[in-house]
């Protein structure tokens, strides 16, 4: 079958490890089935995973693609939870839960093989390229905001970094459940669609804002960190689910973070559950993902190239 795939690591020019190709086709053992892929979405992950983070060698060559949505056996509609073994099923208790593509063979090809336990319906009111953005990037905006955040309508947000996959979530989900939501961003054309999508203002990285915020949606790291800290009334609580600009900040600055009571906290995916309720908020709501561009798998490469080099808004979602 045709798929994407990693077939060496390049730490400085990863999309010279990438291939396009033939692979075999998945197999299903116990508890698990094969899912007809008719649209997945691109991610940071599967760029850092052509550099060689987090994937030994011995398991190449790798199908990248984390996100999903196609049809099963009997032609239902579905949407593939990326995390394997998140309750041991059909893996064993022992084994520790894996992001697909870490272990086992990713989303980017015709077929894709995972636990019958990873599988949700979709929603009829979401498109294939819809539904395939909303495992990953959504789903860890979705779990940064209402459950490690705790946010409630009303409250404030300041998300860094507007443009990315988790940061255009956040924007949108916490617009439409009713947060005042702030955002950064470098470029000018990114504050004004961040604006367009529910943020109340948009301003320079380390702006000043008209108010301090109850959390702080931190994917940039290093470069933001300080701006983060000072961004945070009383009590409020920074969560990070990512350091693009490098994870060690300048100062840390921890008289504030324990003169404040500020709380910072790892966020990382979201469970099953988590998912299912991103995707009735989805469909109730009106809520539709960010999607920056749509083509054929067989331009794989094209998108990559768009990802590496920062100019998109939104999601890239490949197509069978």
């Amino acid at each position: 079958m045709f798929a994407v795939y990693a077939a060496r690591f390049d730490p400085g020019n990863p999309l010279d490890a990438l291939e396009l190709g033939e692979r075999p086709e998945p197999e299903a053992p116990p508890q698990w089935t094969t899912i007809d892929v008719r649209a997945a979405s691109l991610n940071h992950h599967d760029l850092w995973t052509l550099r060689g983070v987090g994937l030994s060698e011995e398991s190449l060559p790798m199908i990248l693609g984390c996100d999903a949505a196609g049809t099963d056996a009997d032609g239902n509609e579905v949407v593939v939870y990326p995390v394997i073994g998140a309750t041991g099923h059909g893996v064993g208790p022992r084994e520790q839960p894996t992001i697909l593509t870490e272990k086992y063979q990713g989303t980017f090809a015709r077929r894709v093989a995972v636990p019958q336990w990873n599988v949700l319906p979709k929603p009829a009111e979401l498109s294939f390229e819809e539904a395939a953005c909303l495992s990953t990037a959504w789903l860890t905006a979705y779990r940064m905001l209402f459950t490690n955040a705790g946010v409630r309508p009303g409250d404030s947000v300041l998300v860094q970094g507007a443009g990315g996959g988790v940061a255009t979530a956040a924007i949108v989900l916490g617009a439409a459940a009713g947060l005042r939501v702030f955002a950064t961003s470098r470029d000018e054309a990114k504050r004004r669609r961040a604006e367009e999508l529910g943020a109340e203002l948009a301003v320079e990285p380390g702006a000043r804002l008209p108010r301090r915020v109850d959390a702080v949606i931190e994917t940039v790291g290093a470069a933001t960190w300080s701006h983060s800290v000072k961004s945070l009334r009383r009590g409020g609580t920074m969560v990070i689910s990512g350091a693009t600009s490098g994870p060690n900040p300048p100062s840390v600055e921890l008289q504030r973070v324990f003169f404040l009571e500020l709380k910072v906290v790892g966020s990382t995916m979201g469970t099953k559950e988590e998912l299912a309720g991103l995707l009735n908020f989805c469909a109730t709501r009106g809520v539709r993902p960010v999607i920056d561009s749509v083509m054929p798998l067989e331009r794989a490469r094209e998108g990559f190239a768009r990802m590496a080099s920062g100019d998109l808004f939104g999601k890239v979602v490949f197509t069978l």
